[in-house]
């Protein structure tokens, strides 16, 4: 055989790759539409391609570029398994769940659901940006008529579920209380700790997961997984006015009563589903889809505790499922039926119980992670049931995620105790293999025989030493994209065809403030998680040597926070310095948010008046001026 691997945009299917594609096509009843029929069931409108357009009309999220999907034909170059979920993900519009139950699906990755109160209606989850909500919201009026919001519900801490809820309410609605704000206990710690302290390494890395500037076909982007993709857009937050705190505790809101299951630690640190006796409805928010989920996702995350999920599945169908006639979620499509929701809840319970137990059972005969994902399989019965495939997570790297629950990174050699780091490893591994020539040759080979997985390392390890060397880029792009075309799980294609990309044509220019954190939403968080953010900003060894205490008041909240920075480390307390403070810093949120932007930043403030430092104000202000920004578009994939 004589495989071309020269350059060019997207190669064909290698022969090892068609015949993995259709060795799965046999081994999975392609047959079964229950999905599709649920998928449509209760379709009412939708808009043209899915597309919305912002203010200045810009195309911000759109189906259109996915037609290809309309044809069942699947191409080798992606897995059959995941075709199928592409093509349920495309599905979009306006859909009747049960009597008022409503959601809109398709308009970002996940779902956003209207509930019909006495007067108004309930919003769960705004979706990711304010674009798509604002048209979901409009095609529920268009079809059903205009209601005011009464209360906006978020199930849970990530961006998708709570970005676009300026929307579909206004922030002087919330503060008026017009409009409540629900969430789950923590919500706003856990929103800091994932979007803001870790904000700028995890939207670069969800590049990869969502695979956010890949094209849309067949031989690039299809999906991802949990819905068809990340879109763009305006984001925002408005915080909670009202936190859950504990299972079965219940509201009525505009005549609907909601009763609350906490299911920390589950898909989020902070998460809960919800039960609405009157409808028998069960929304399982983000702890039940159609897929097998993530125990710690490729963007990065917290590790997510795999028998927490187990319990509170169960918790679910012991305290919900038997009353409920349909069950729904803020991903996918909805499950009707008592005993089919008793049955879809009690598998997903057993997915993650059993991922858990066996990595667990192996690891106690002392195998590593990676050792104990190679021979881990699910049983037969569950493997084979759609909802358990690994369209967004996978085996492997949760059988990783679990060990590093209980483990930590690491697997207990000594040579991992403090390894070269990757270039200076690379080098070496090369020099070891004979040089870069002899060492892509042997590669070559391995290539033609599909060993992709080995290609993919060594060619790894070939452009760690050399970024230049085109021959081993090349090679180490194909080896990735043959492993993105046979992966089931959408997140995965996308990072191996992704990095595919940047290695044959480096990091394509573009804006960066789509990977900035929004100064919209750092002045809006409440201030102890503020000055958590302002903290790894601020560059260690620039002021090791300086001490500097001043008190920070916000005006329009009558509130005081005393700020200490010594040996390089800023700490934040409640209250004041007193006469121990060397300065004294006044502002309001709306000064805040003028400090924030790049181009005013804190010095343009105090000029502007939207901030006054009284005292010492110079070494606070140099302090402030001095702090560190991030360039959100690191490299991956080479050094």
């Amino acid at each position: 055989m004589n495989h071309d691997t020269t350059n060019s945009r997207h190669k064909e299917a290698h022969p090892r790759t068609v015949s993995m594609q259709e060795r799965l096509r046999s081994s999975l009843d392609f047959s079964d539409a229950d999905d599709f029929d649920n998928a449509n069931r209760g379709f009412i409108g939708t808009i043209e391609d899915a597309t919305v357009r912002n203010a200045s009309g810009r195309v911000v999220w759109s189906q259109k570029d996915y037609s290809f999907l309309d044809d069942a034909y699947v191409p080798f170059t992606v897995n059959p398994s995941l075709w199928r979920m592409s093509r349920l993900n495309k599905i979009h519009g306006l859909f009747k769940v049960c009597d008022r139950i409503y959601q809109v699906r398709g308009f970002d990755l996940a779902n956003i659901t209207f509930i019909e109160g006495d007067t108004g209606l309930i919003v769960i989850d705004p979706l990711t940006f304010e674009e798509p909500a604002r048209a979901a919201l409009e095609l529920y009026e268009k079809h059903l008529g205009p209601r005011k919001v009464a209360a906006v519900m978020y199930s849970h801490s990530h961006r998708d579920h709570y970005g676009g809820v300026k929307g579909v309410v206004s922030e002087a609605d919330v503060e008026a209380g017009r409009v409540q704000i629900i969430a789950p206990e923590g919500f706003m710690e856990e929103v800091m700790s994932e979007s803001l302290l870790a904000g700028i390494p995890s939207r670069r890395r969800a590049e990869f997961q969502f695979g956010t500037y890949l094209e849309p076909g067949p031989r690039a982007h299809v999906d991802s997984g949990l819905g068809k993709g990340m879109g763009t857009g305006t984001s925002s937050l408005i915080p909670p006015t009202r936190l859950i705190t504990h299972t079965n505790e219940r509201m009525v809101i505009d005549g609907v009563e909601v009763i609350f299951q906490m299911t920390p630690g589950t898909e989020a640190p902070a998460e809960m589903n919800f039960y609405f006796p009157q409808m028998r409805a069960l929304n399982m928010a983000e702890n039940a889809c159609h897929t097998m989920h993530n125990l710690c996702p490729l963007r990065g995350a917290k590790v997510r505790d795999a028998l927490a999920w187990a319990s509170y599945l169960d918790e679910s169908v012991e305290l919900y499922a038997g009353q409920a006639d349909v069950c729904l979620a803020q991903h996918h499509w909805p499950t009707w039926g008592k005993e089919k929701v008793i049955r879809y809840l009690s598998e997903q319970r057993d997915l993650y119980r059993y991922i858990h137990d066996q990595t667990l059972r192996l690891m106690s005969h002392g195998l590593t992670p990676r050792e104990i994902s190679e021979q881990l399989m699910m049983p037969n019965d569950l493997s084979k049931q759609w909802h358990t495939r690994g369209y967004y997570g996978a085996v492997v790297h949760n059988v990783q995620a679990i060990y590093a629950f209980y483990m930590g990174p690491y697997d207990g050699n000594p040579v991992n105790l403090n390894p070269l780091p990757p270039s200076a490893a690379a080098a070496k591994y090369i020099e070891y293999a004979g040089g870069a020539e002899r060492a892509i040759a042997r590669a070559r080979e391995d290539f033609e025989r599909g060993e992709f997985r080995w290609v993919a390392q060594i060619m790894n390890h070939a452009v760690f030493a050399d970024p230049a060397n085109r021959a081993a880029r090349e090679l180490c792009a194909d080896a990735f994209e043959q492993l993105g075309y046979q992966a089931e799980s959408a997140t995965w294609r996308n990072a191996y065809l992704l990095g595919a990309r940047e290695l044959r044509e480096g990091l394509r220019p573009r804006e960066k403030d789509g990977n900035r954190i929004s100064p919209g939403v750092v002045s809006k968080l409440p201030m102890p998680l503020f000055f958590d953010f302002i903290a790894i900003r601020v560059v260690g060894e620039a002021v090791e040597g300086q001490t500097i205490r001043f008190d920070w008041h916000m005006t329009d909240e009558q509130s005081c926070t005393k700020v200490t920075l010594s040996n390089g480390a800023l700490s934040h307390r409640p209250g004041s310095h007193g006469d121990a403070a060397d300065a004294v810093l006044q502002t309001t949120r709306a000064g805040l948010f003028q400090a924030l932007q790049a181009e005013i930043g804190f010095s343009g403030a105090v000029d502007s008046g939207d901030v006054r430092i009284d005292g010492n104000a110079g070494p606070v202000l140099s302090l402030l001026a001095g702090l560190d920004s991030f360039d959100p578009l690191f490299n991956v994939v080479e050094p």
